[in-house]
């Protein structure tokens, strides 16, 4: 019973972490086209300065965090991660 309590737990990181990189790249879309369909309206209407990038550069900096939880920093706080250092003798 303990090993398939532990397989739940496991399928359920992972379902987690599907999610996460799934809306990664559902926002990433969005970004690509929103960011797109400013740089078209700029080019179109007066071009003294190119002002799409500051929604280019705010949005982006939201979706690289996104991606950093996503893709890396998944499970850093991860209790299951410190017990599997723990019992490998890895202490730090």
């Amino acid at each position: 019973m303990m090993e398939s309590n532990n397989v739940n737990s496991k399928d359920e990181i992972l379902w987690q972490i599907a999610k996460k990189r799934t809306s990664f790249k559902s926002s990433l879309v969005s970004y690509v086209l929103v960011n797109a369909l400013l740089v078209v309206i700029w080019a179109v209407g007066d071009r003294d300065h190119f002002w799409p990038i500051w929604p280019i550069l705010g949005w982006g900096l939201g979706l690289s965090s996104q991606y950093f939880k996503a893709y890396h920093f998944s499970g850093i706080f991860s209790i299951e991660k410190e017990y599997e250092k723990l019992r490998d003798g890895n202490r730090f």
